[in-house]
């Protein structure tokens, strides 16, 4: 597994969170990848806060329950008000989903250590991909109307509910989102030069999984400068990586002039073993080995004898700042070896002593608040929690964590993306003002 995505359409995520009013819901479960184990489920899903379960079956029925209290195996049945049952068809026959509540004071679920559990619906059965239905316990249902009798499941997915409609008081970081900002920091860009007499363009590396949007990164930044959306680097949302060679993308403005800045792209991590990039390749990247259009072998690493293999390396050649790109929705589906793949490119990086930022992607498709007005991005307390918790997972500090949102989708340039991305631009050559800096002082 390399990308965890949901298999709710938009569509249908807008009916079920028409529900709840503004919220978000943010994938922690999937059976399919995950397994269908009950143990598996409160691994992802314990100590979560609100939760939606949502069940699919071959009979076109899109199924599950809300509950506002988190799931802590106590072995206790739970009063919930907040709780609900809720079912539609993926055909969308019916505009309105059905929905059924436990009356006041009754139980909503059973925190045990089953699958999720409300007492009339039983998900991942005896861990199973199939469902328990015993209309009348907790909740009183019609079963034609809930799943249609059919009971085998082909998917079973957890969601936290989280709660959009709050914005901070006073945003966290000061932007300014005016177009004198916007050429400001253009300009700063272009004359930027390195402190450093061998070196005019700072190198820096894109690192992050699958689809994460480390080569719309560099389309977006490429089309700031040329005036108009356009694409150089393959993007896409494949399941393994669309980049397998490693590239080095020099900037050129309107006039024809290279920026001071060479954005490496390479092939994406994934956590399966030989698969995606390599820790070995990666540290041959940093120390200025590898050359551009090097096509990567999951199966075995560059080696010294490897045709290609540059031996001598300038400072020019070597990488100045590692930045590893994340997608702001799947914060929380990072799996395990995904997060010590990580810290492993991270000690190698640190070892080197080349600085690193996080850019958060996709900023606009993980909080509403943000999607309406990007303004809001440095206040959502939405994105704040997953900054923060990105900068806790990968040791590094919350001024080096950057949100951005690409463009994927538009025609036109929007003042407001092209400020974000060129403030990460700004963040990326400082730090490697910074690793510049510590060579001179070598």
């Amino acid at each position: 597994m390399s990308v965890v995505t949901s298999r709710l359409t938009r569509g249908q995520e807008r009916r079920i969170c028409s529900m709840f009013g503004h919220a978000r819901l943010s994938l922690i479960y999937k059976a399919s990848i995950h397994g269908y184990y009950n143990a598996y489920f409160h691994n992802k899903c314990n100590q979560q806060g609100p939760t939606l379960t949502v069940a699919y079956n071959n009979s076109g029925f899109i199924f599950g329950a809300y509950i506002s209290k988190d799931y802590a195996q106590t072995g206790q049945n739970i009063v919930d008000e907040k709780a609900f049952l809720f079912s539609f068809d993926e055909k969308e026959h019916n505009p309105e989903p059905y929905r059924v509540t436990s009356g006041t004071g009754q139980y909503s679920f059973t925190d045990a250590n089953t699958g999720p559990n409300f007492g009339s619906l039983v998900f991942l059965y005896n861990d199973t991909d199939s469902v328990y239905s015993n209309p009348g316990n907790f909740f009183n249902f019609d079963p034609i109307k809930m799943h249609g009798n059919d009971l085998q499941l082909i998917e079973c997915e957890v969601y936290r509910v989280e709660e959009c409609s709050a914005l901070l008081s006073k945003p966290w970081r000061n932007v300014q989102w005016n177009p004198e900002r916007r050429k400001f920091l253009m300009d700063n860009i272009t004359s930027w030069k390195a402190c450093h007499i061998s070196v005019n363009q700072a190198r820096v590396l894109l690192v992050g999984p699958v689809g994460a949007g480390k080569s719309s990164f560099f389309n977006s930044v490429y089309s700031v400068f040329k005036g108009h959306v356009k694409i150089q680097a393959n993007t896409g949302t494949a399941g393994t990586s669309l980049t397998t060679q490693f590239r080095t993308y020099s900037i050129r403005n309107c006039s024809g002039k290279p920026l001071p800045i060479v954005l490496c792209d390479t092939m994406g991590m994934e956590h399966g073993l030989n698969a995606g990039l390599d820790i070995d390749d990666f540290t041959s990247i940093l120390k200025g080995n590898v050359p551009d259009r090097y096509q990567f072998n999951p199966s075995m690493p560059m080696q010294e004898t490897t045709p290609g293999f540059r031996k001598s390396v300038a400072e020019k050649d070597k990488i100045h700042c590692v930045a590893y790109v994340i997608d702001s929705s799947k914060v929380k589906l990072l799996p395990d070896r995904m997060i010590e793949k990580f810290a492993a490119f991270r000690r190698k990086a640190n070892l080197l002593g080349i600085p690193q930022v996080v850019l958060m992607t996709k900023v606009d498709e993980a909080c509403p608040l943000v999607a309406e007005d990007l303004k809001n991005v440095y206040s959502s307390k939405n994105l704040e929690g997953m900054m923060r918790e990105v900068a806790a997972q990968l040791g590094l500090s919350m001024s080096a964590v950057i949100p951005v949102k690409n463009y994927s989708q538009e025609f036109e340039l929007d003042p407001l993306t092209d400020i974000l991305l060129l403030n990460a631009v700004i963040q990326m050559l400082r730090m490697a003002e910074s690793y510049f800096d510590d060579l001179t002082q070598d």
